[in-house]
Parts: C-alpha cells; structure tokens; sequence
C-alpha cells in the first residue's frame, strides 16, 4: 500500500467522507439506476455479487434491493467503512452477506473472496482510482477471473479529464453540488470555505486517475465484452464489461 493510498484508514477522514462528500456526489441516484439497469439486462438473476473497495456500501445495497436473496460480500481496508456497510444493511438479513476487511492493493486480497466465487456481479465505486495503473489492470484481470461466464463488472469511478477546462468544470461542478448539500444540513458553511476544503482536501493526493477510454481499452484486452462508458459526467465515469460465456 502506497503512503497517499493510507490516509483512508485514518477514521477521521473515513467519517468525513461518508458524512459529506459522498452525499453530495452530483447525479448520485441517476448513478445507481444505470448500475441496477445494466445489472438487469446483463444478469437477470444474481445469486452473488462483490463491492470491492465498497466503502458504506451502497452500491452492494443497491444490489440487494433489487436481488434480495442474493449473497453479497462486502470488501474494503478501511475499517470505519466496513463498520459504515454493517450499520447501513442492518436491517438485511446479514446471514447471506460477508463483510471483509481486505487492502486489495496487494493480490492476496482474491483468496478472501474467493471460496465465495465465481460472482454473477462485481462492482466497484470510487475506490480503484487510488491504484497506480499498473495495478488497476491487475485488478480488472483478477476481477475477470473471479467473474463466472456471463459475469458483469462495473466501476463508477473518478477518472482522469482529458483537458483542464473539463477539470475546472469538474470542480466547480462538485463544490456547487457540496456547497448544496451543506445548505441543505444547515452547517452554515460558506462557498468559499468548502472551495478551500475541497482543493486542500488530505485524500487528494490519494488520486491516480486515468481516461475512461484508456481504462475500457485495458478491459477489452484482458477479455471483457460489451464493454462501455455508460455513464460520463466530467470526471465520474460509470463503465465495465461483460466475461464471456465461452
């Protein structure tokens, strides 16, 4: 694990997130409603999905929501977000659901999951994009081995803009849209002290961001089919792909 890749097990900042930034992702909920579409479309019967990097884990809830009986395993390295999933499927009956403290920064991470493969679904949410490229590839190769045929993955991700001007409407997108969220909890904070947050934020340095385009390509090498951007607004990209059947 890199040093910029730890400041996501400090509780501090792990609270922070769950508590602001990831509420005010902008088109959130659209976000979701595209993941559970393509799910349908692809696997209209899920007997067992993987959010890896799954943070409070609403991506696998989104899952669950849809595929009940579903066995969901829920895999981060940060404790506080493992603790976040728990709380968060609470009401689920957790006897088919696993809860994994795991970095898979390194490989090892598939033997933790792995008597519990092949999925039918894997999905991911702004998590790999702290991996170096390298690394992001080996992911998407060990995610397709532990795929059955047929089996989907998804990645909502933050990936890189392909110009400045994109990044500056980009950030000026998501302070709006934090800016927002804070009015709407009545924390009084001022525009200009989220921008100064926001561009000074400890997890920044976190980020290794790539091109959508580039990071569907590395899909399509390692096998992916129907592989796509589904979804793009600046730099939230909502993509994956299919394992064959054969």
């Amino acid at each position: 694990m890199s040093q910029n890749y730890q400041v996501w097990t400090k509780v501090e900042l792990s609270q922070k997130y769950l508590s602001g930034v990831r509420s005010a992702i902008p088109l959130a909920t659209e976000q979701i409603e595209i993941i559970l579409r393509i799910i349908q479309a692809a696997r209209p019967q899920v007997s067992n999905f993987l959010d890896l990097g799954c943070g409070d884990g609403i991506l696998g809830q989104a899952i669950l929501s849809q595929y009940p009986n579903s066995q969901g395993v829920f895999l981060d390295f940060s404790e506080t977000m493992i603790e976040a999933a728990k709380s968060k499927i609470a009401d689920n009956d957790r006897a088919n659901l696993e809860f994994i403290s795991q970095d898979y920064s390194l490989p090892e991470w598939v033997n933790k999951v792995h008597r519990k493969a092949p999925f039918d679904v894997v999905v991911s949410g702004f998590s790999i994009h702290h991996q170096p490229d390298l690394r992001k590839q080996e992911i998407y190769q060990e995610i397709y081995q532990l795929l059955k045929p047929g089996g989907l993955f998804l990645n909502l991700e933050h990936v890189a803009s392909p110009s400045r001007l994109i990044g500056q409407l980009f950030d000026e997108l998501f302070i709006d849209s934090l800016y927002a969220f804070h009015q709407s909890q009545d924390t009084n904070k001022s525009r200009e002290e989220i921008d100064q947050q926001y561009y000074k934020r400890p997890d920044k340095i976190a980020n290794i961001l790539a091109p959508v385009e580039i990071q569907c390509d590395w899909l399509r090498k390692i096998g992916f089919i129907h592989v796509d951007c589904f979804m793009k607004l600046f730099e939230i990209a909502l993509f994956g792909g299919i394992k064959p059947e054969v």
